[in-house]
């Protein structure tokens, strides 16, 4: 039987998001995996770029108090240090990744797990739109205002193409932005770097004057107000440290060992954050840089610095235009982590399970969709406005920063007897759960009617529909659980039949898609033997070993996968002999149950002669517009597709009376 030719639809998948990859090579984990260096680039980015849009905002916020700029400088870098080195030893204590969901989950509680999972996830939907609309501020900073106009539809072509890019896999679009990462480096090392000594011999001049300015303020508006105008700028600034946990959310994607890669990571990013922002800081106060309509401070700063060079217009180009690179950079960490949480948070049934499946190049392309498409949503919704996005962003980031903190101080006190240094760490994990818990709150109070309200909102939302997402999961469970009790038992008493009859490829064949051995499973075998009696010779069971977000962590869990998949088959076999059938299993590993199952049909059509394939299908006595959503309708797209090839195939409903369960 000759195979149907590639449809062209197939034949532009391939060439856009790339060819799938070889899952028996068990190195591809290291192909895919990436060193400090890489994933400074793909997800340190973050962090880094977002010193082109957090130092402004809370200098801006500063007013004529500009003076207090060195105090933020200072504050800014302990803050990032302090941030740091929590989410360090949260690499230590949860290695396999997932970040602040998975911390709030293990030491806090599953409602403190799903707050910090739901938070994070509308905080690397605004990272894609915060990082590409401050992508586009910079760029259009040197442009006329004329041109401004274009700069949303510029935004949106930029997230819809990496979409793409993140789509084809992960190594793919760090390396190609690897580039524009060091050329980042160099020009703003060269930027702060020669904004601060050549203006050294200033710094006597601006000692003074933050001398005279400090005196002035407090006679006439006093400690209390002085310190309350430095919090609001720093508050307002706390958008310069969001990024910061991406390392330890995307831990999945580092080369072993993963902890010490890990935590060597978070140094380089820590420091290199540090250092720019509070360099930016001390460069804005040193040349006395004043806001200006259509330009970003860097921008000004840029054309200030290096305006009487030979070929300064071009440096400062070149500056701002790494800056709006690295920006488009970090809104990889969005495409990278996001699906991330979202697979933890569909392992524990918190959204549906679809989301927890990888795509044939192995990334998780679900997820990957949808931020790229949310994002797009609140570009829109804001018209692209930065300081509307930022505070919507820090609110999220600093829930997410709190529970994880928190719980990490908590964890470290609990298990005080056990850990070596927990009197040095645990005043740390204090603090930084203090700092954040303020930025928190006075961000939360001072802009909710300027974004806060929408970020608490979607976030709110978001809570509620996952509860209901699980609430309707556990009641499917306990109607599967109640098919094992009634029929897992068959196993051990049916009794073996003598003379069992051999495979016959020429006779009859019934294949059965199977996915372990579960009531479902049996309750199909056995409607196949009560439907179709004395009608199938043999029986074949097929079972596709699925790579999800659980699975795809290491060669080891692969062999685990293949080995928990033999076992359940030859139950099967086992059983089906035991009711008179001639059986054997084969199995394939893949990351597309319809497309493995298809392949292994296919297969099987030419070994025998006549086959149907029969599976299960979970059928709702009530059926409501979410169950397509919550549950893959695998065994319909797999008939569909068998069809094209002229193979027979049986669905055997599988009732499921919800209702029945609610009255129990």
């Amino acid at each position: 039987m000759e195979e149907p030719e590639e449809p062209l639809s197939s034949k532009i998948k391939s060439f856009i998001f790339g060819q799938p990859r070889n899952l028996n090579d068990y190195g591809i984990f290291h192909k895919l995996a990436l060193i400090p260096i890489l994933a400074w680039i793909g997800l340190g980015s973050d962090g880094l770029s977002s010193s082109a849009y957090g130092p402004e905002e809370a200098y801006r916020a500063l007013g004529e108090h500009t003076y207090l700029a060195v105090t933020l400088a200072l504050a800014t870098a302990i803050t990032v240090f302090v941030i740091s080195y929590c989410y360090s030893k949260i690499i230590e204590h949860f290695p396999h990744g997932g970040g602040g969901y998975v911390v709030a989950t293990h030491t806090i509680g599953e409602k403190a797990g799903l707050l910090s999972g739901c938070a994070l996830l509308v905080d690397y939907i605004l990272t894609i739109a915060v990082s590409i609309t401050s992508c586009g501020d910079a760029i259009f900073s040197f442009l006329p205002l004329s041109l401004h106009n274009l700069k949303l539809p510029f935004e949106i072509f930029v997230i819809i193409f990496l979409m793409v890019m993140n789509v084809r896999g992960i190594k793919e679009s760090v390396t190609v932005l690897a580039p524009i990462f060091i050329v980042f480096l160099l020009s703003h090392i060269l930027l702060i770097g020669y904004g601060i000594f050549s203006h050294f011999l200033d710094f006597p001049i601006i000692y003074n004057d933050l001398k005279i300015h400090f005196s002035k303020d407090i006679s006439t508006i006093g400690l209390f107000n002085i310190t309350a105008i430095f919090l609001f700028a720093f508050s307002l600034g706390g958008g310069t440290f969001t990024g910061i946990e991406a390392v330890s959310n995307g831990l999945q994607i580092l080369r072993e060992p993963r902890v010490e890669n890990g935590k060597r990571t978070m140094l380089y990013m820590a420091t290199s954050l540090a250092i720019t922002a509070s360099g930016l800081y001390i460069c804005y106060l040193l040349l006395k840089i004043q806001p200006t309509e259509g330009m970003t401070l860097n921008s000004i700063l840029a054309s200030a610095l290096f305006g009487k060079w030979k070929i300064g217009k071009v440096v400062a180009l070149v500056t701002i235009l790494s800056e709006g690179a690295l920006l488009i950079v970090a809104a990889q960490t969005g495409f990278l982590d996001g699906p991330r949480v979202m697979a933890n948070m569909a392992v524990d049934s918190w959204l549906p399970h679809r989301f927890s499946n990888l795509s044939e190049r192995l990334t998780l392309q679900n997820g990957i969709f949808i931020m790229g498409i949310s994002a797009l949503a609140i570009l829109l919704h804001t018209k692209g406005s930065i300081s509307m996005l930022i505070v919507m962003y820090s609110i999220n980031v600093f829930i997410t920063f709190t529970l994880s903190i928190s719980g990490l101080a908590f964890n470290t006190f609990k298990n005080r007897k056990k850990e070596k240094h927990w009197k040095r760490d645990l005043p740390i994990e204090i603090i930084g759960a203090v700092l954040c818990l303020t930025i928190l709150t006075v961000t939360s109070y001072e802009k909710f009617s300027h974004g806060g309200w929408l970020t608490m909102t979607i976030t709110g939302v978001l809570i509620v529909i996952c509860y209901f997402i699980r609430e309707h999961y556990k009641q499917v469970r306990e109607y599967i659980g109640n098919l094992d009790k009634s029929f897992i038992h068959l196993h051990s008493t049916i009794h073996d039949v003598k003379n069992l009859k051999e495979i016959d490829k020429n006779k009859p064949t019934a294949v059965q898609l199977v996915s372990g051995f579960n009531g479902l499973g049996i309750h199909t075998l056995l409607s196949i033997a009560k439907n179709f009696p004395n009608l199938y010779h043999n029986i074949v069971f097929i079972s596709v070993a699925v790579i999800d977000s659980g699975v795809f962590k290491g060669a080891e869990e692969m062999k685990n996968l293949e080995e928990t998949t033999k076992q359940s088959l030859k139950k099967y076999v086992d059983l089906a002999n035991k009711l008179g059938f001639s059986a054997e299993y084969r199995y394939i590993v893949g990351t597309d149950v319809i497309d493995c199952a298809t392949k292994i049909c296919v297969d099987l059509s030419k070994e025998f002669s006549h086959i149907t394939v029969f599976t299960g299908q979970l059928t709702f006595t009530l059926e409501k517009f979410y169950h397509r959503l919550l549950h893959n309708e695998t065994a319909f797209a797999i008939q569909r597709r068998l069809q094209t090839y002229g193979i027979m195939t049986v669905i055997l409903p599988i009732k499921v009376d919800l209702n029945y369960i609610n009255k129990e």
